[in-house]
């Protein structure tokens, strides 16, 4: 993993003391993994001088270890001694720590495996220093989303947390309670990316991606209860978006 500017190297007993729990508003706590030793310090530092509060680590069984301590995970799937994606099932089933997963492999099939897996979101190398951190923060958002807005307006689209209620053109749109929660979730905000690991784990508050099928069957009924597939768009290998139809 590598931040756009090197910095010096320096030893092994240099590399960012654990993590500290108290944190400025705004900034996370990130556990950097990466077998290059060099390049987990310098990105560590680098977030540090952003004002996160993070660590740098150089194997999966200090991954397995230290996770918990972490808000997100910055995590080379290409680690010497467990597999990668391993790490992210096993974090994604035993804690609530968001995993970024960083890999010099970039096919469709290496980001669905990692997606399913259980990473938040997926980073190829080389990346953009400043796409990094947007991409932390677009997880935590996802990780930990503001309270739900009492009622919000897509175009026509008007839902009520209140009453639960969904009005698209002033009609009444009748929703199960899994159909509302989840048109809340793509709508929280709309236009976002929502992967279908988070849907599963927030609307139906399970990890196991071999039952994401479910999620399919809802954003179908969606679809034709809103009178249009063009309001929930399909992000091949990763997610839904909701969009003004």
């Amino acid at each position: 993993m590598h931040a756009s500017s090197p910095l010096p190297s320096h030893s092994h007993r240099a590399l960012s003391p654990r993590l500290d729990t108290r944190v400025p508003a705004g900034s996370w706590r990130i556990l950097v993994v990466d077998s290059d030793e060099r390049s987990a310090r310098d990105l560590a530092q680098s977030l540090q001088r952003h004002r996160h509060d993070a660590r740098a680590v150089t194997t999966g069984a200090a991954a397995l270890r230290e996770h918990s301590d972490a808000d997100v995970v910055l995590l080379d799937l290409d680690l010497p001694d467990i597999d990668g994606l391993e790490i992210c099932r096993s974090i994604a089933t035993t804690s609530d720590t968001a995993v970024l997963a960083v890999t010099a492999h970039g096919s469709e099939l290496d980001r669905v495996l990692g997606l399913q897996a259980g990473a938040d979101d997926y980073v190829v190398k080389p990346y953009g220093f400043r796409e990094l951190l947007a991409r932390v923060d677009a997880v935590m958002r996802r990780a930990r989303p503001k309270p739900a807005a009492m009622s919000m307006r897509v175009g026509p689209l008007h839902i009520e947390q209140a009453t639960r209620t969904v009005e698209l053109h002033g009609r009444v749109i009748p929703l199960t309670r899994k159909e509302f929660d989840l048109l809340q979730l793509l709508a929280s905000p709309p236009g976002e990316i929502v992967p279908r690991r988070s849907i599963l784990q927030r609307v139906w508050h399970d990890t196991d991606m071999t039952r994401s099928r479910t999620i399919d069957t809802h954003i179908t009924s969606l679809r034709r209860k809103l009178g249009s597939p063009d309001w929930i768009l399909t992000v091949r290998g990763v997610g839904f978006r909701l969009v003004q139809g």
